[in-house]
């Protein structure tokens, strides 16, 4: 089916207390593991790619992968621009094609990021293309960007203010989590989460889910998210996919041999955090 946005998707599992798995894909391997995912357990999902992906090719081949595949499946499928890092990036993937597209200034101060989220906005609103944004710092590194000084944790009072002057459609909040792998087991401010959503009426986002424990994110869900972010985990599983033919083969000089194997282990690792998600069978 053709491509849609998240605006719909994530309201109803805003509405019926699930998540959407949003994955980022770095390659086309990745883009065909994660729409057969979705596929076989009749879930909606979001593809996603960051600034660093996108200098790697450029967002016209991301988006042709995506299309590609969405074409080809029966479950709706949406490309989102992740931590979009300006807002003349948002504005190359809003003409590329996405349905969907992050503006993070949370880099910068409250007034600035105010001010790109509400630019963003009124680029794509006309258009009906939802735009997410971020509040509070999600700590570690998301591809070059990495988290700043200050309170790195979302205040529940900003954030219902935020929501009001921007008019974005989902926001990515900051609890604890954090981009890339983490060193122990992280501890998110649950509590947090649900003062969030007393105040905020929009479908909230969790970031830097890889590695979170999934009894965890269900908790988050309950909470009220309704975004789940997958990355570092989906490169892991790419590589060992790889790996496991390179190590058994040497002399293996076919990618496509290794790449399939690459692709297997990011569809099942999918297929498991869409089942986390509890978004089986919502298509």
């Amino acid at each position: 089916m053709p491509l849609v946005t998240t605006k719909e998707l994530l309201l109803d599992a805003q509405e019926n207390g699930y998540a959407i798995g949003a994955f980022n894909v770095e390659n086309m391997e990745m883009v065909q593991a994660v729409a057969a995912a979705a596929e076989e357990l009749r879930s909606p999902v979001i593809m996603q790619t960051t600034p660093s992906t996108v200098k790697y090719a450029d967002l016209e081949i991301f988006y042709a992968n995506v299309k590609a595949a969405a074409e080809k499946m029966s479950v709706p499928i949406v490309i989102h621009l992740d931590h979009g890092s300006s807002f003349e990036l948002a504005m190359r993937a809003y003409r590329a094609g996405y349905t969907s597209i992050m503006i993070d200034g949370s880099h910068g101060t409250w007034e600035e990021n105010i001010a790109v989220s509400r630019a963003v906005v009124d680029a794509c609103h006309p258009a009906k293309i939802p735009v997410e944004a971020e509040l509070g710092k999600v700590g570690g590194k998301e591809d070059d960007l990495e988290a700043g000084d200050g309170n790195p944790y979302t205040d529940p009072i900003d954030a219902a203010r935020f929501v009001e002057l921007t008019e974005v459609d989902s926001l990515a909040v900051a609890i604890g989590t954090a981009h890339g792998v983490y060193k122990g087991t992280p501890k998110l401010d649950l509590d947090r989460l649900s003062e969030i959503r007393k105040k905020v009426s929009i479908p909230l986002v969790l970031h830097g889910t890889s590695g979170v424990p999934d009894e965890t994110v269900r908790e988050c869900i309950k909470r009220g998210i309704c975004k789940v972010n997958y990355a570092t985990d989906l490169r892991i599983a790419f590589t060992k996919g790889v790996r496991s033919v390179l190590d058994a083969e040497p002399g293996t000089i076919d990618p496509k041999k290794y790449n399939a194997a690459g692709r297997e282990q990011v569809k099942q690792y999918v297929m498991e955090k869409i089942k986390v998600c509890q978004s089986c069978h919502r298509a």
